[in-house]
């Protein structure tokens, strides 16, 4: 019987590098401080790692404005150190994924570059997208920038250049061969140094329709693709389904071509994870169709509330979708973009919300931090480096909270992350949740993942798809409980103020916290948690 590839059910653990470990001293993470920290990977539990661009970039978003996609930037070392975190992750049974951003170049990429100083007409233009002024000297269009702001930026000889983000971060025009040449090159490279896969960032953005033509409500667009904006859902939709630069039918040409890239490398298993945001949510199985790409992240657990009928939606819609294309959900609670699952839900409820998805068919992917329980770090305005901070003057604070370095080790800040002051600050408040404090904890958020993870590895994977229980068929938000089953492994949540009575099949293995006990001949569920029980 051939066995299932690799990351159809893996655990995959993200990294931002900046923010991992510091092994010189600078303030900022590198490669080398990942690898020195791979057998604290490795017992987590997880299959994989994910690392955000290490590339060279000015560092303008993060790294995702990349200023050449094959080559490290001196920050965080060089291409001899991803040589080796890879070979000492391999030597784990790690595989490592590596973040790829085809929407954009950095505007100081030796393309834009040529662009600029070729002028006109050139053919080192037409690998982005610049156009002429409007009569009036206004942009070719009105579409908003998601980081704020308009998202044309005038040049010299007056020529405008499309950037859906910051004004560093020039779009590719992918209707130019040359744009394809270049990032199957980029592929190949990285493939050949030894990884396994690929994020791809802002995967539903390649293909730009009607760049002439103006939107009805830009701001409303804008807002629309934002993940921290408030907005009603059917408002939200409704804009969503009219983006003329997301979710273009022509992405799905690029990926064929790269699906045939990958299986190129056979036995190699090389898989990757589209980051797309589209609506509605079938359109995300286009990805994910059998001569396309291996997965595609399921957004929705980032913005969903604490509540039943919510969670039941979500995880019933996303498994009987990926069920229409044969594939399996990714599951995912934090990443570097969003804020981190603590602050947006709060401390319990987010320990009962991973140990109830941990339990469900599919891929998950844990950012690094979010097994020890992390907020979002508390930034000042003076410290801020998102540049969506910065287009917006201030309105919207950004994405550092969520890219605030890891604490490791000591009672005093930065707890070990650096030998010098970390490029953003680690609050004192952090003294508990340090790496050491919790190995040291048996009843800690790290010692429960890391426990989750072994039985889900266990008991789960491989163990087919989930009949929901209890009143769960409803999804009412007045359901105290979520319950399915799923091989011999029953998974509850209690997401009330009161402990809930629930009639368990088997033996407690792991619960969230507190206590669950007997009670009438049934099991007493604490407050806001979860319980696996095995058959």
């Amino acid at each position: 019987m051939k066995s299932a590839p690799w990351w159809r059910e893996a655990t995959i653990y993200q990294i931002y590098p900046r923010s991992f470990f510091d092994s010189n001293g600078d303030g900022e993470g590198d490669l080398a401080g990942i690898t020195s920290h791979l057998d604290y990977v490795k017992n987590l539990g997880v299959d994989a790692i994910w690392l955000s661009p290490f590339y060279t970039s000015p560092n303008k978003d993060g790294g995702y404005d990349v200023a050449n996609p094959r080559d490290v930037d001196p920050r965080f070392g060089n291409l001899d150190d991803v040589q080796e975190l890879i070979a000492q992750a391999h030597n784990r049974g790690l595989r490592v994924i590596a973040d790829i951003v085809p929407n954009h170049f950095s505007d100081q990429h030796e393309w834009f570059q040529d662009a600029l100083s070729a002028g006109r007409g050139s053919k080192e233009r037409e690998r982005f997208h610049f156009y002429d002024a409007n009569p009036d000297g206004t942009p070719p269009n009105n579409w908003i920038s998601l980081f704020g702001g308009p998202s044309w930026t005038q040049v010299e000889d007056g020529q405008f250049y499309l950037h859906l983000f910051d004004s560093s971060q020039p779009d590719l025009n992918w209707e130019n061969p040359e744009v394809h040449a270049d990032f199957e090159k980029t592929l190949r490279f990285w493939i050949d140094l030894g990884v396994d896969g690929f994020r791809i960032d802002v995967a539903h953005g390649l293909v730009k329709e009607d760049v002439l033509k103006d939107h009805p409500d830009p701001q409303g667009l804008s807002n629309a693709l934002r993940l921290d904006v408030a907005m009603d859902s059917d408002k939200r939709n409704a804009l969503l389904l009219t983006v003329p630069y997301f979710d273009r039918q022509g992405v799905h040409e690029i990926y064929r071509k790269w699906r045939k890239l990958f299986d190129s490398y056979g036995d190699r298993q090389i898989m990757a994870v589209a980051e797309a945001w589209v609506h509605p949510p079938i359109n995300a199985t286009r990805y994910v169709r059998a001569d396309e790409l291996h997965q595609v992240f399921n957004f929705d657990l980032l913005t969903a509330e604490f509540d039943s009928k919510t969670l039941f939606d979500v995880i019933e819609r996303s498994i009987s979708l990926n069920a229409t294309v044969d594939a399996l959900p990714t599951w995912a609670l934090s990443n570097h973009d969003s804020p981190r699952v603590v602050s947006r839900i709060g401390g319990q409820e987010a320990r009962a919300l991973a140990l109830f998805v941990f339990g469900l068919p599919g891929s998950t992917y844990v950012f690094a931090g979010q097994e020890l329980g992390l907020p979002d770090g508390q930034v000042q305005d003076w410290q801020r480096q998102d540049p969506t901070f910065f287009r917006t003057h201030g309105q919207i604070k950004g994405r550092d909270g969520a890219r605030v370095p890891l604490p490791w080790s000591g009672k005093t800040a930065p707890f070990g992350f650096s030998a010098g002051e970390p490029w953003l600050p680690i609050s004192q408040s952090w003294e508990n949740l340090t790496v050491e404090n919790e190995l040291a904890d048996p009843k800690s958020s790290l010692h429960m993942y890391r426990k989750a993870l072994e039985l889900r590895e266990k008991f789960l994977v491989g163990a087919g798809g989930i009949t929901w229980l209890e009143s769960t068929h409803h999804g009412s938000r007045r359901d105290a409980l979520l319950a399915y089953s799923r091989g011999d492994m029953t998974v509850v949540m209690n997401l009330s103020d009161l402990p809930q009575e629930f009639e368990a099949v088997g033996t407690l293995v792991m619960d969230s916290g507190g206590t669950v006990e007997a009670h009438n001949g049934k099991k007493l569920i604490p407050p806001r948690s979860s319980a696996w029980f095995l058959a």
